[in-house]
């Protein structure tokens, strides 16, 4: 037992669970729990961010890049607004994150006082947890259940503290309860559930696997069963990397930031296993195909789209139960087909990447990333179309993380994430990838990086745009409006702000730039950079709906979309043409 001010005894607490850093601002109501983290400052490091905004998405990053809960905090009124953007993205990607948030002192709660808000409600329904405490000898104990609480239900916890009784002094005794989540849980199958399974796979003529990010951390058993029933593999876009992006059984995602080879292999499935996902558009699949959905959360089954058989179990412990089956199915054209179409989609990336006889194209800069990216870093992908170029083009071969804002699908992710990035993984390279939309929403933050030494690569693909929302007036045939952006040098705000900016328009000064951040990254650099890369402002190829079949489509309908997008048809065949080709249809 131990006497200290219970805000000291709270970031113990913290330390007692790993957490090695939060985010936050200073402000009235919470200043003894920063006066805990001035004294505990040797196990527990404070960021200091210049929006809470940014130090909730960062948390929620944290969790999404390492499994452990991100810390972040505010103090009362506005800097507990503030956090509502990042802690809604955590509740929909559904990671651990505690907020810790001010409150005045209980005399004068209820008062109408400066900056009193009635915090509780506020909270209720971002929060898997949320608790205001009455005692300073209790918080201990509340930041233990609530950290519990997040693992437990895989949200966010929400701990509010009246300032005065951070500030009052208690006996600490640490908790010697294990310091225990459910990272090692694993269910047992039901055996009939496995030959149901096996059943509806052998029975299928065109099976395909949808995977979620209840796979992450599965690679092995994932790629394994994928290999031994020899089944192509998609994965929602928050999953990407569960399965190595260069594996010749991963064929993409679907909707807007999909592949060619994943919306038509979905046009021609007949079974699909939806794994450990509650992808919002499932229910734009086509209606007349099987699913078999397996997801740990029984609320979760049928919730986006009507399935004909449902498993409640771990994906992972459900897939390798199927591979301990012994069981295969044959390496028929379905597979090879849809590797070549991939393969073919590929191809074409290369070409946009080669090519800016028309103005800088993002496959292009995502290339250049590809090349210098190593197996353990870390990328932070923004909301918009910038989310599609990342989908399409960064590398996840090896041991690197990916983060983005999945279902809140938040603008202004990128930087935060990039920072979340340098904190979480720190002997890797962190990177950034945005639009000019979304950074301009958190480019303050470049300060941040920059006081702590953190060389992020932040690179912002600039078009002067809201590219994405700019495509849907344009599909609803809307007036242009509200969506063109007045251009910024964002490699001089880098250097006001205490990074290093390039800006690159052709291939050949992005060449020069990369090979100064190689540089530079060589010669120990400890500055954030910030790569403002002008692209030409066209649309990303329109993946949700890809009219390029004939026989399903028209020929009219192909003519004008090829055209619409610059596609070949020759060096694009779609997938049907392929499977006819070979005698395989339904």
């Amino acid at each position: 037992m131990t006497k200290m001010m219970a805000g000291q005894a709270l970031v113990k607490t913290l330390a007692d669970w790993g957490v090695d850093h939060v985010y936050g601002i200073p402000g009235g109501s919470i200043n003894h729990t920063v006066e805990g983290l001035y004294l505990e400052q040797d196990s527990v490091k404070y960021i200091q961010v210049r929006h809470e905004e940014v130090g909730a998405i960062a948390a929620s990053a944290d969790a999404k890049f390492t499994g452990k809960i991100g810390v972040a905090f505010g103090s009362a009124g506005p800097g507990a607004t503030h956090l509502f953007n990042g802690l809604y993205d955590a509740k929909m990607d559904h990671v651990p994150v505690l907020a810790i948030v001010g409150q005045v002192g209980q005399d004068s709660m209820n008062t109408n006082y400066f900056q009193e808000m009635d915090e509780t409600p506020m909270f209720s329904d971002v929060g898997v947890y949320n608790r205001t405490v009455t005692t300073a000898e209790q918080i201990p104990y509340v930041i233990n259940e609530a950290i519990r609480e997040a693992y437990r239900q895989s949200g966010v916890a929400v701990v509010i503290l009246p300032e005065d009784l951070t500030t009052k002094e208690i006996d600490y005794v640490p908790s010697k309860t294990p310091k225990v989540v459910a990272d090692n849980f694993t269910q047992t199958v039901d055996p009939k559930a496995i030959t149901d399974s096996l059943e509806l796979l052998k029975n299928a003529k065109h099976p395909l696997i949808y995977a979620g990010r209840g796979l992450l951390g599965a690679r092995d058993v994932l790629t394994k069963f994928s290999e031994q029933f020899n089944i192509p593999v998609m994965n929602t876009v928050p999953a990407t990397g569960v399965i190595s992006t260069d594996h010749p059984n991963f064929i993409g995602t679907f909707g807007r930031l999909e592949t060619k080879s994943g919306f038509e292999a979905l046009q021609h499935t007949d079974l699909i296993l939806f794994l450990g996902s509650e992808f919002p558009f499932a229910n734009f699949w086509p209606k007349n195909v099987k699913i078999i959905e397996v997801n740990t959360n029984a609320f979760d089954i049928g919730k986006t789209v009507d399935v004909d058989y449902a498993v409640i179990a771990d994906a992972k412990t459900y897939l390798q139960a199927l591979i301990d089956t012994g069981e295969t199915l044959p390496a028929g054209t379905w597979l090879k087909a849809n590797q070549e179409n991939k393969k073919n989609w590929d191809a074409r990336l290369d070409q946009l990447a080669k090519d800016d006889s028309k103005g800088l194209n993002p496959e292009s800069v995502t290339a250049k990333i590809a090349e210098l990216a190593g197996p353990n870093d870390t990328y932070a992908v923004d909301t918009g179309n910038v989310s599609e170029w990342g989908v399409r083009g960064l590398p996840m071969n090896k041991n690197q993380r990916f983060a983005i804002s999945g279902l809140f699908a938040t603008m202004g992710f990128g930087l935060p994430g990039g920072l979340a990035g340098a904190l979480s993984v720190p002997d890797a390279q962190a990177w950034s990838l945005s639009g000019d939309g979304g950074f301009a929403m958190v480019e303050q933050d470049v300060i941040t990086e920059a006081r702590y030494e953190l060389p992020v690569i932040n690179v912002v693909l600039s078009n002067d745009r809201f590219g994405f929302i700019y495509y849907e007036q344009a599909e609803t045939k809307q007036h242009f409006y509200g969506v063109d952006l007045t251009p910024a040098d964002w490699a001089k705000v880098a250097e006001g702000l205490g990074g290093i900016g390039f800006t690159a328009k052709s291939i050949d000064e992005l060449n020069d730039v990369f090979a100064k951040v190689k540089d530079l990254q060589a010669n120990g650099n400890k500055k954030p950079i910030v790569i403002n890369a002008i692209i030409k402002p066209d649309d990303p190829v329109a993946t949700a709906y890809m009219p390029l079949d004939e026989k399903l489509y028209g020929k009219d309908a192909v003519a004008e979309f090829a055209d619409k997008y610059h596609i070949d048809t020759k060096q694009q065949p779609a997938l049907g043409e392929l499977l006819r080709a070979e005698g395989d249809e339904l």
